[in-house]
């Protein structure tokens, strides 16, 4: 080749690559794109997170935004939004079973620990619907298959919902948490009743799990995020045992004033409560478990007070912790972690009026008119404490705990 036709040929391959370069930058395309064609679905509708933390759906929109345009405006990322667990895909931790601590431990512990990795099931009665709208106070229960009556008194008494609290407030919800029948033999039987009672009150949350003292940690974190896909906007949750006393007047006259964004966590109150170490108690932990002297402060598990923003940020703080067998305990180690102090209030009486079973104050409706939550009454009891204190009673003093 001559060098004229050698330097025609530079100057015509020149001239291409800068109508190609004008052509890439015109198209708002980075040269890779240009060069590579369409890119494949997954890849063209990734998002890409600018400073702000808003979300573009296409990439290449990235480039057209000018300093003084502003971005549209989408809500931002709150991880699924549906109950994302659908099969139990859970096996032993067989690793802790060579250890000399681990067999050391009586059996129950020990089916704890070999499971305890084991944190979300599948759903298997939902209701996304109590969520919708203004709801102001979201009732949650906790409640197992074969305990139908306590469920039952709740909402004639103190779970029976109404369109709002009052003062312009939202609606106030009542749902019960539950897993399975813990035995298998009863587990068909029971679940076609509850299908049933569910079907006539809509009002049930229930999980693939087993119903047990040491699964009620479970249901602490599985409500925590159903309500993080579900309840985004509630204001305040109140969380109960189904054996419990609510004064529901009081409870809303307690909050307000209260805002839901504070962090608002209140109940009965223990402090620098020691690990029991008794194996013959309930509440019995082994020093391989927890060695530590002492728990955080937490709220008796019989009934409390959370305000939703600091809800929605235990589910997060929550699953940095790893489960314990005492729910109420748990949940004063993921309010540890956010370093937020649950607050006492003297209306929370996880232990009863009086610790003494047998004192007079226990039976008395005038301190029941005045508490928040009071623990713990049979369905009759409670239906009969409801009457009481719902009727023309007339008491000596007022007593202010509000």
């Amino acid at each position: 080749m001559s060098l004229g036709k050698r330097s025609i040929y530079k100057s015509v391959c020149l001239a291409l690559a800068l109508l190609l370069a004008v052509a890439v930058f015109q198209r708002s395309l980075t040269p890779s794109q240009f060069l590579q064609g369409p890119l494949p679905a997954t890849l063209g509708l990734q998002k890409v997170q600018i400073p702000t933390g808003e979300h573009l759906v296409n990439p290449n929109d990235f480039w057209k935004i000018s300093k003084g345009s502003v971005a549209p405006t989408h809500p931002a990322s709150r991880g699924p939004q549906a109950w994302d667990v659908t099969t139990i895909n859970c096996s032993a931790n067989i690793n802790l079973t060579q250890q000399p601590w681990f067999q050391g431990l009586e059996p129950h512990f020990q089916q704890f620990l070999l499971y305890r990795h084991c944190r979300y099931f599948p759903m298997l009665l939902n209701h996304p619907e109590k969520c919708a709208g203004d709801v102001y106070l979201l009732v949650v229960v906790k409640s197992v298959i074969t305990q139908h009556d306590r469920r039952e008194a709740i909402r004639q008494t103190w779970g029976r919902e109404r369109v709002a609290a009052g003062g312009g407030r939202g609606a106030v919800r009542t749902l019960f948490l539950l897993g399975t029948a813990s035995k298998q033999e009863e587990r068909a039987h029971y679940q076609q009743l509850l299908a049933y009672e569910d079907r006539l009150y809509g009002d049930i949350l229930q999980w693939d799990f087993l119903d047990s003292f040491f699964n009620l940690t479970l249901k602490e974190v599985h409500f925590l995020k159903w309500l993080d896909i579900y309840c985004p906007g509630v204001r305040f949750v109140f969380k109960g045992d189904d054996d419990v006393f609510v004064n529901p007047a009081n409870l809303l006259e307690f909050l307000a004033d209260r805002r839901p964004q504070e962090d608002l966590f209140v109940g009965d109150v223990l402090k620098h409560a020691r690990p029991i170490r008794k194996k013959e108690n309930k509440y019995y932990i082994p020093g391989a478990l927890y060695s530590k002297a002492s728990y955080p402060p937490y709220a008796g598990g019989g009934g409390f007070l959370v305000a939703g923003g600091l809800a929605r940020r235990l589910h997060r703080a929550c699953d940095t912790v790893e489960l314990y067998p005492i729910d109420d305990v748990f949940l004063g180690m993921c309010l540890e972690v956010l370093g937020v102090q649950p607050t006492a209030h003297a209306g929370f009486k996880t232990f009863g009026i009086s610790r003494n079973r047998n004192s007079r104050m226990n039976k008395e409706p005038c301190f029941f008119r005045s508490m928040l939550v009071v623990h713990k009454l049979l369905p009759a009891e409670l239906l009969a404490m409801w009457g009481l204190v719902h009727s023309n009673l007339t008491c000596s003093r007022k007593l202010q705990m509000l």
